[in-house]
């Protein structure tokens, strides 16, 4: 990649400025972290997997008319995605038990809830990503109830078009998170789904043998975390069964 201003480091991705007004180049890092970062590891050609599977989930949802900001994958690490203004909350939408809602209500794992769940969290990895309320959000100026009525709307259809794509490939869907930006084209705002949606993002388990396909092999020491997102990979026709795990590709530019 061509030495480009650094926009915004974070713990999976870095933003550089785009080649027009507006856009900008989103670069998926091998860097894998947990528990807020306090646990971390390089493993090498994950950002590409992620790259790939972002790339065709994010396709999907443009077809469907579901906005998001990205616009093409640029090679194998980068994307070429719209600026937008981050809203500061995450939406989570659960399906099933696991994680921190099975922890917080003793629920066991693998408990199908009797309704598909929308939960808010705070972005602050200092503060750990509390839960917030609706209450919370408008209070704090971070989104009105308009923008919270649309962000759990696009939400529920994600949640919906990802429950189909995933269980055509043998997978359940446990849980997701997005995040979602203000898109200004002209005078006109809309809401869009940004970052990622890949197996960092989702929680998934294969259908018949509830092994665990996502990051929880990596924040449980499972092992096998790479294998993990490469059958997700092979298993959504992003990779030929019998392609090597990609490595290597355009790596970080510094400065």
């Amino acid at each position: 990649m061509s030495r480009r201003r650094k926009i915004y480091e974070g713990k999976a991705k870095t933003l550089y400025e785009g080649p027009e007004p507006g856009t900008l180049v989103q670069h998926f890092k091998d860097d894998t972290t947990a528990n807020n970062a306090e646990k971390h590891e390089v493993i090498d050609g994950k950002g590409v997997i992620n790259n790939r599977i972002s790339e065709y989930i994010f396709d999907q949802l443009n077809a469907m008319g579901i906005g998001t900001h990205f616009i093409k994958r640029m090679n194998m690490r980068e994307q070429l995605i719209r600026e937008v203004e981050i809203i500061p909350v995450e939406v989570v939408v659960r399906n099933i038990a696991a994680g921190s809602l099975a922890k917080r209500l003793g629920l066991d794992e693998g408990t199908a809830l009797p309704r598909s769940i929308v939960e808010f969290y705070c972005k602050n990895d200092a503060l750990g990503d509390p839960m917030v309320s609706d209450e919370h959000i408008t209070a704090f100026g971070w989104a009105n109830p308009q923008e919270i009525d649309e962000m759990m709307a696009i939400a529920i259809r994600v949640n919906d078009f990802l429950t189909g794509l995933f269980l055509g490939a043998g997978i359940k869907l446990v849980d997701f998170k997005i995040e979602c930006g203000r898109l200004w084209e002209n005078e006109m705002m809309r809401i869009v789904v940004a970052d990622e949606i890949s197996p960092d993002s989702c929680r998934l388990w294969d259908n018949k043998t509830g092994e665990k396909l996502d990051k929880d092999r990596f924040r449980r020491d499972l092992g096998g975390m790479l294998d993990a997102y490469q059958e997700v990979a092979r298993r959504l026709g992003v990779l030929n069964e019998n392609d090597p795990v990609p490595t290597g590709g355009p790596r970080l530019v510094k400065g």
